[in-house]
């Protein structure tokens, strides 16, 4: 196998991709990803510096490891919790290179809890991180999207969003991430159907178990479960293949990242 590497005259050449929750874990792998196939990457979070989170990672971690490999990146720090914060993270990403033609959504806050014990002030946090970021940087980016008849936006879903089947667990815990996730995926399909006259594509891809740091802080990752753990390859490559396809023929999908890519024939490449 080839080594990996940047291409700077690759499919993405020129488009402008954001990609937020990209400090670590998944966020990182597909601002590497992108960024391999040529496109300029700007990579948000809360942690910009080491010191800054309990968690490994940064956003200046994540731009050095692109810029060393010769990719095009830059980070901005920013709290999608906050409304003011979002519209300012779209303001700096078209000042750094121009309208946002990808929109990744990965960010995440989560916390795990029976539905009796779930304080509300976690319950709206969740909801203002996982569902109405998502939905309030789409409508930031969408106007310059429909102007340029041109876009994808790929939402960072989980199998949390399934409705779960008996036998059931009676410790719970995962409800609320579920909701989030469940009215993430509807809110895909919902907007793909509103822009596809606009060629704007809109997508789900769906990880399967990642062993990345916030997995590890919740201990999803035991003796039970250890065999299903996935490389992040797949999820970076799946949000590729679908932020680089057609409109017109690729858009509303729900997409688990493995059985996604052996579908489309593709084996995922190895991330610098």
């Amino acid at each position: 196998m080839s080594e990996p590497r940047i291409n700077p005259n690759g499919p993405l050449k020129g488009r402008n991709a954001l990609v937020t929750g990209a400090s670590r874990g998944i966020g990182e792998a597909i601002g590497a990803r992108l960024a391999m196939e040529g496109a300029n990457v700007v990579v948000s979070a809360r942690t910009a510096e080491e010191g800054e989170s309990r968690l490994p990672g940064t956003l200046h971690e994540t731009v050095d490891r692109i810029r060393r490999a010769g990719g095009q990146a830059t980070f901005i720090k920013a709290d999608l919790a906050q409304a003011a914060e979002r519209e300012r993270l779209i303001e700096e990403a078209v000042a750094a290179y121009g309208p946002v033609d990808i929109l990744v959504n990965n960010a995440a806050i989560t916390y795990f809890m029976p539905v009796v014990d779930f304080p509300e002030k976690r319950f709206k946090l969740m909801m203002e991180v996982q569902v109405y970021a998502p939905f309030h940087l789409s409508q930031l980016v969408l106007p310059s999207m429909r102007e340029r008849k041109q876009g994808w936006i790929v939402n960072i879903s989980s199998g949390a969003g399934i409705h779960p089947k008996m036998p059931y667990n009676r410790r719970g815990g995962g409800t609320v991430y579920g909701m989030c996730k469940a009215a993430l995926e509807r809110f895909t399909t919902g907007l793909a159907s509103e822009v596809y006259d606009d060629n704007i594509a809109v997508n789900v891809v769906s990880p399967g178990l990642v062993d990345t740091p916030g997995v590890a802080v919740h201990g999803l990752i035991n003796e039970q479960t250890k065999d299903r753990v996935q490389p992040i390859k797949y999820i970076a490559e799946a949000v590729y293949r679908l932020a680089s396809g057609d409109p017109k023929t690729l858009t509303g999908t729900i997409n688990y990242a493995a059985p996604f890519l052996e579908a489309q024939k593709v084996e995922p490449a190895e991330l610098v």
